[in-house]
């Protein structure tokens, strides 16, 4: 299982909030990560997410594989926030 997947999981989010995360991720990263820091994890939790998310964005891709979305809406955001 993805290692993003799996500390959502093991914290006690839900498959659903998962799934909105990772929809959000694909159109509004910035957002995302937002959310992903109000899921009331724990601080250290947090930031190995974070760090997670930062420095391996193929983790990203399959997680949202994994989920069953679209990654080319990650594309599209990746490319908006670039302009």
């Amino acid at each position: 299982m993805n290692p993003i997947l799996a500390l959502l999981k093991e914290n006690n989010i839900e498959d659903a909030q998962i799934r909105e995360i990772f929809q959000e991720l694909t159109t509004n990263p910035l957002a995302a990560m937002a959310t992903i820091s109000q899921l009331g994890l724990p601080q250290e939790k947090l930031q190995i997410l974070m760090a997670q998310v930062m420095q391996n964005p193929a983790l990203i891709k399959d997680a949202v594989d994994e989920l069953g979305l679209d990654y080319s809406k990650v594309e599209e955001a990746k490319e908006k926030l670039q302009k």
